[in-house]
């Protein structure tokens, strides 16, 4: 499964700015890579790992601005049609894990 996060947040004020940039850096670190400029993606393996994700984005979202969230299955995602432009491989096909044991 992959998880799309949608989002346009206000950047007019530096205290918005401020914002906008903590909750990009926050999505970094929980394991989202950037699609486009406000569009991220991050793989799963089933609900309970994208309810964890929702509850995560949940408490560091900011106060302002419009985000959102899809949920959908690989086949899906693998059928993203490209217009215009090219695919990221590194952001888009990747379905590696790292297993530390």
């Amino acid at each position: 499964m992959r998880i799309l996060l949608f989002f346009d947040l206000p950047v007019e004020r530096a205290s918005d700015r401020r914002a906008y940039s903590k909750f990009r850096k926050n999505l970094i670190n929980d394991g989202f890579i950037m699609m486009q400029k406000s569009v991220y993606v991050k793989l799963v393996l089933n609900n309970t790992d994208v309810n964890t994700i929702k509850k995560r984005v949940n408490k560091y979202k900011p106060k302002k601005g419009v985000i959102q969230i899809l949920t959908i299955t690989e086949k899906q995602f693998n059928s993203i049609e490209f217009l215009i432009g090219e695919k990221n491989m590194q952001a888009l096909d990747s379905t590696e894990r790292l297993v530390i044991i």
